[in-house]
C-alpha cells in the first residue's frame, strides 16, 4: 500500500472576505511534491477555505493512489478534530464539507494530526498565491507555484517524511503507532538504534577515471586496487567486531567486497536489490566531460532537478530515493538494535544520509564518498535519526 502525507491549508482576507486553499501531497520517504492543489473561492471564511483545502488534497492523493494510506497534517485544530471525530460539527456550513471529506477515502485510510503553523508553510504558501491571483482576476496556475521553496527554506523546522527525525517518524505518524516526536531534547530514546555501517565498494576500473558506472553498464569487478581495498576494510571491520549482519548490492563489485568482509567474519551476505546503483542510461562508461560534450542540455537538467533522468532511460535521482527508502525501512523492520554492514554505491549511501539529515536532493552533489569509505547512520526506535560517521577512509592508509 502506498502512503501518502497531505498537507493543506485555507485563509480568508476578511473572514468572511476573499479566500483560497492550498494542499500538497508529499511522498513520506523522500519528502517530495507529488502534487499540489490551490484555488481562489471567491467570498468565504477561513475554515470553508480550509475544508476546501483539505477536500483538494485528499482528491490530489486519491487520483495518485484510490487505496493509499494519507496521514493529514493541518494546522486548523477545528478541521483536524472534527475529522478525527473528537469534536461535533454544528455549523450548517461545515457538515457538508466534511461529509465530502470523508468520502474521497474510506475513513481507515487516514489520519489526521494537528501542526504549528509554521510547519505548513509550504500549504500556506499556495493558498495565499491562489488568493494573490484572485485578487488580479486570474486562477492559480502550477507553474506559478514558488512553494517548493518552502520546502528548502524551511530546512529542520519542517517535519514531513524525513525530514528532521528520519524513517521511523513517518512510518509511525501513518500506522498511528506512536505520536510523532518533537525534535530537540526530549524523553530517553526506546533502546539500542539500529545502525547501518554504509560501506562503498572498493575500485573497478572505471573508478579513477571518474566514469558514470551505474547499474545499466557492464557490471565491472574489482580492480587490483579495490580488492586491495577490500581486504583492508575487512581486516578493520573484523577488528571492531559490531557488525552482525552483511546485505550488499547484486552488483559484481559489491558482492566482491562484501564477500571479502564475509570471509573475515564468517558471516553471509544477503543481497538487496534496492542497494543497487543509480541506472545512468546512455552515461554509462562515459566520463563527466564527455557526457557535457555529448548530451549537453540533459546534463544540465539532470543537475537542476532531482526529477530528471539521465539520457537514454536511466533513473532520476527521486527514483532512486524512493527505491532506497524503501530497502531501508524493509530492512529497519527486522534489525532494532543491530548492527548492519550495506555494501553499496555512492548514490544509495549518500541518499540514506541526505534523509537522515533531513537534506534536500541536491545535498548529494555537496558529499564527497571515496572507494572503500565508511559511514553510518543510527536510526532509533523513537524516530530519530543520527549521522554517525562519513567518507572515512582512515583504513586505507
Amino acid at each position: 500500500m502506498r502512503k501518502f502525507v497531505v498537507e493543506a491549508d485555507g485563509g480568508s482576507r476578511g473572514n468572511p472576505g476573499p479566500a483560497g486553499y492550498g494542499a500538497v501531497v508529499l511522498d513520506p520517504a523522500t519528502g517530495e511534491t507529488l502534487a499540489e492543489a490551490a484555488e481562489y473561492i471567491g467570498v468565504a471564511t477561513n475554515n470553508v477555505a480550509e475544508y476546501r483545502g483539505l477536500i483538494a488534497g485528499l482528491k490530489a492523493a486519491h487520483a495518485l493512489a484510490p487505496d493509499a494510506a494519507v496521514h493529514v497534517r493541518m494546522d486548523s485544530k477545528l478541521v483536524v478534530e472534527q475529522m478525527s471525530g473528537r469534536w461535533k460539527i454544528k455549523h450548517p456550513d461545515m457538515k457538508p464539507l466534511a461529509a465530502e471529506a470523508a468520502r474521497v477515502f474510506p475513513p481507515s485510510q487516514v489520519t489526521y494530526e494537528w501542526i504549528p503553523r509554521e510547519q505548513n508553510k509550504h500549504a500556506d504558501r499556495l493558498a495565499n498565491e491562489a488568493m494573490d491571483a484572485g485578487k488580479k482576476g486570474k486562477q492559480w496556475e502550477p507553474s506559478a507555484s514558488t512553494a517548493e521553496l518552502d520546502t528548502r527554506d524551511a530546512g529542520a523546522a519542517r517535519v514531513v517524511g524525513d525530514a528532521t527525525a528520519g524513517a521511523a517518524k513517518a512510518r509511525a505518524a501513518l500506522s498511528g503507532a506512536v505520536s510523532a516526536p518533537s525534535v530537540g531534547w526530549g524523553p530517553a530514546d526506546l533502546g539500542p538504534p539500529a545502525t547501518f555501517v554504509l560501506l562503498r565498494h572498493g575500485e573497478t576500473a572505471l573508478t579513477p577515471e571518474k566514469r558514470f558506472s551505474g547499474s545499466g553498464g557492464t557490471d565491472p569487478e574489482l580492480s587490483p586496487a579495490g580488492r586491495r581495498q577490500a581486504e583492508a576494510i575487512a581486516a578493520a571491520l573484523a577488528a571492531r567486531g559490531t557488525v552482525q549482519e552483511i546485505v550488499s548490492s547484486p552488483l559484481k563489485r559489491c558482492r566482491e567486497t562484501a564477500e571479502a568482509v564475509a570471509n573475515r567474519l564468517n558471516l553471509d551476505v544477503r543481497i538487496e536489490d534496492g542497494l543497487r546503483e543509480t541506472d545512468f542510461g546512455a552515461w554509462e562508461g562515459l566520463t563527466f566531460a564527455e557526457v557535457r560534450e555529448r548530451y549537453g542540455d540533459d546534463l544540465t537538467a539532470w543537475l537542476a532537478s532531482p526529477k530528471v533522468a539521465p539520457t537514454g532511460g536511466g533513473e532520476s535521482f527521486a527514483t532512486v530515493a524512493r527505491r532506497v527508502a524503501t530497502t531501508r525501512d524493509k530492512l529497519l523492520t527486522s534489525s532494532a538494535g543491530r548492527t548492519l554492514l550495506l555494501v553499496t554505491h555512492v548514490t544509495p549511501i549518500k541518499t540514506l544520509v541526505r534523509l537522515a539529515l533531513g537534506a534536500p536532493p541536491e545535498s548529494v552533489f555537496r558529499m564527497e564518498l571515496s572507494a572503500a569509505s565508511v559511514s553510518a547512520v543510527a536510526y532509533y526506535a523513537d524516530g530519530n535519526a543520527s549521522l554517525r560517521l562519513l567518507n572515512d577512509t582512515s583504513h586505507l592508509r
